[in-house]
């Protein structure tokens, strides 16, 4: 089998380093060039990481010299994966695509333009079809809580519902390795994370919109979020309500969500679990410590229905679903619809 080579923009921060993990051993897709910031170009990439990954690094790449976000150094690839923050991704990726050079990117910038696709595989990789007339491709992934907290609605929408209502508990890893100084976390939780509560509604409702003229229409929803920063390390959590009348049979909820597997009419997705949502019976999961441990599977727990309220507690790996994951499923999604 021909590999689908890659190269990796922002290789050195936490979701680089998880993608580069990912991708050490995957069969069809092949890590070929690593880069970070310009001070960093020609230097071996073990000399100048701060490696925070469990395990040494890949031997592959220890002392692969790095190469700079320049197109120049990316014309021989078949997609670049940019793991940039935002601020230096946008004009970096705008760059890159009027050069003729796919990208599939996890930063922020183009999130919303109506002719990229904002993936999460299991719920809309049928919006990938706009891609199939474009000579360049560009795709984004969800903002790392929009990417958890959207998967159990699929199983909630068709339910007669006025309004969502999310709040969401947010690991210090969603800022980066340097994102949160110590004092400012350490015993405290931070009500307010800033443009989470715009983002994470916004997004939910691209990825549940539909196609229409080769453009993605978001579907219309009263979602309103609150995000807390809470101080553990990896896994983000949230609190689901939904205001619905419909008085729902809990039992057949939990049983479509066990069931829930999309994507399952393809072979070959080396990254997608089995069983995307893992529903759990205790009154105390899910949990940090217990639950993000496979990465690509979402957690619900403490689903229940009273007084017009149906609420459940969810979570996710935000590096993995929210991030490197979700950005090697997409690319081996596109593989199987023949986009690559």
């Amino acid at each position: 089998m021909d590999k689908i080579r890659v190269s990796l923009l922002g290789a050195t921060g936490m979701v680089g380093q998880k993608m580069i993990r990912i991708l050490a051993n995957h069969p069809y897709i092949d890590l070929v060039k690593i880069s970070a910031s310009g001070s960093r170009t020609g230097k071996e990439f073990g000399k100048t990481v701060n490696w925070i990954e469990q395990g040494p690094i890949p031997d592959r790449y220890r002392n692969m010299p790095m190469v700079s976000t320049s197109p120049e150094d990316h014309r021989d690839v078949d997609y670049v994966l940019s793991a940039l923050p935002p601020e230096a991704a946008e004009g970096i990726e705008v760059k890159l695509i009027k050069n003729g050079i796919n990208v599939i990117s996890n930063a922020s910038p183009f999130r919303m333009s109506e002719d990229v696709p904002l993936i999460n595989p299991e719920l809309n990789f049928n919006h990938l079809e706009i891609l199939e007339d474009k000579k360049t491709k560009y795709v984004k992934n969800p903002n790392c809580t929009s990417a958890i907290m959207a998967m159990p609605l699929a199983e909630i929408l068709g339910i007669d519902y006025s309004r969502i209502s999310i709040v969401s508990m947010q690991a210090i890893s969603g800022a980066g390795y340097s994102g949160l100084p110590y004092m400012s976390i350490d015993d405290n939780i931070v009500p307010y994370i800033h443009g989470e509560e715009e983002k994470i509604p916004a997004e939910i409702s691209k990825m549940y919109g539909s196609v229409e003229n080769g453009k993605i229409k978001n579907r219309k929803m009263r979602i309103n979020v609150t995000s807390v920063r809470v101080p553990v390390k990896v896994g983000h959590m949230g609190v689901i309500n939904v205001e619905t009348d419909a008085d729902p049979d809990l039992e057949k909820l939990k049983q479509n969500m066990g069931n829930f597997s999309p994507l399952k009419r393809f072979s070959g997705l080396y990254s997608a679990p089995p069983h995307p949502l893992v529903v759990h019976e205790e009154e105390d999961r899910p949990q940090n410590a217990l639950d993000t441990y496979n990465g690509m599977e979402i957690h619900i727990g403490r689903i229940s229905y009273r007084d017009g309220i149906l609420r459940m507690v969810v979570l996710g790996n935000n590096l993995v679903r929210g991030a490197a994951g979700i950005t090697v499923l997409t690319m081996e999604t596109m593989k199987q619809m023949k986009l690559i």
